[in-house]
């Protein structure tokens, strides 16, 4: 038995032997060719961001019916034509103007400062009796003659108080030894308030007023 084990074994070597220097497959049965098993597929990483995840809060109650919210501007049912509405007008009365102008007299004089001969001079006096305050308050002394405008022709106060007065000096060219009639125009803010007249001013007729008074606005005496 040993003997036929040992020449079976020799057998085999020998077969083996003889197909390894020959180039053979000495494989009887052949195993199956070796596949590289395919990788699974990945799962792409999450990309974390500096952005946090807002999360919309759940929803309660009842869904209604949905509304519309206008965008535009929101329309008014204002008419486009109204009728007029009364209104009431109120005018503050004034309290009437009462102003007495006295012509106290006049003069004659040569006026070299202004290159004129004879001059009319004529003294008066500015009373507002009236309840109201007056503005810019002037007297102008016209004559009949007169000839070049003299500067002093026209005086003038800002304020003549209720109750007070003011004595001017007034001067205008006139001809040479000749009667002149004059007159005297009375404004407020160029509103003519009264106007007065003398037929003749050769002689002053009073003594003249204190020239400290001239332009002075002081109470009615």
């Amino acid at each position: 038995m040993q003997n036929e084990r040992g020449m079976r074994c020799l057998l085999v070597t020998g077969v083996l032997m003889a197909a390894l220097a020959s180039g053979c497959d000495v494989w009887v049965v052949r195993p199956a060719p070796y596949t590289v098993p395919t990788p699974l597929p990945t799962r792409t990483p999450s990309i974390y961001t500096p952005t946090p995840i807002i999360l919309a809060p759940p929803v309660t109650g009842t869904a209604g019916p949905a509304t519309l919210t206008p965008v535009g501007p929101a329309m008014t049912g204002t008419p486009l034509f109204s009728s007029p509405t009364p209104s009431i007008i109120i005018t503050a009365t004034r309290p009437p103007v009462q102003v007495r102008t006295q012509v106290l007299g006049c003069n004659t004089s040569v006026d070299i400062s202004h290159a004129m001969g004879e001059v009319t001079n004529a003294y008066i006096t500015v009373a507002n009796t009236g309840a109201g305050d007056l503005t810019q308050v002037c007297a102008t002394l016209r004559g009949l003659d007169e000839g070049r405008p003299h500067p002093d022709k026209t005086k003038c106060v800002s304020v003549l108080l209720a109750g007070y007065q003011v004595t001017l000096k007034l001067t205008v060219d006139t001809t040479f030894k000749e009667d002149t009639p004059i007159q005297v125009d009375v404004s407020s803010e160029g509103a003519l308030l009264q106007r007065v007249g003398q037929p003749s001013c050769t002689d002053i007729g009073l003594f003249p007023p204190n020239v400290d008074d001239l332009g002075v606005v002081k109470p009615i005496p």
